[in-house]
């Protein structure tokens, strides 16, 4: 088990298999040591967590989602370096898209509940640079979407 899966056991979080794409893309593509995950939507067991943030949903419940895509990009990068995480060295970048009404402007308020799960877990590895939108929609209603750019060995 490598550190990073020891502390997600210490926090009480499993990762679930990475999912496959809904729609005509790959999960992720490496380049060179960059790996490119693409878009995670907000999920918890299996369900999708659907809502506007600014209406049906609060900041905290956002970042909550927010939280839950971050949980599903490590899963991504955990199967691209083929169930190894001692691989991933750092995070880079994430874009997060936050489903929101036209007069919310929270979106890193959001955003923060997967950056601060990741440095959470990777300590300053998890630290990145980062842009949080508003989107007026999401596929399927959900109400967080984030890609990522990582680092691997």
């Amino acid at each position: 088990m490598s550190n990073i899966e020891s502390r997600l056991a210490e926090m009480g979080i499993t990762l679930p298999e990475a999912t496959a794409p809904a729609a005509n893309y790959i999960p992720f593509v490496q380049v060179g040591d960059t790996l490119y995950v693409s878009g995670q939507i907000s999920m918890k067991d299996g369900e999708m967590i659907k809502g506007k943030v600014g209406d049906a949903l609060t900041v905290d419940e956002g970042a909550a989602a927010a939280k839950t895509c971050a949980i599903s990009l490590l899963a991504q990068v955990k199967a691209a370096c083929g169930g190894d995480l001692s691989r991933l060295k750092r995070v880079v970048k994430l874009t997060g898209f936050v489903n929101s009404t036209p007069d919310f402007g929270d979106q890193p308020k959001v955003v923060n509940g997967a950056s601060d799960f990741l440095v959470e877990v990777l300590g300053d590895a998890g630290r990145h640079s980062r842009s949080a939108v508003s989107a007026g929609s999401l596929p399927f209603g959900v109400a967080v979407e984030i890609e990522g750019i990582f680092q691997i060995a």
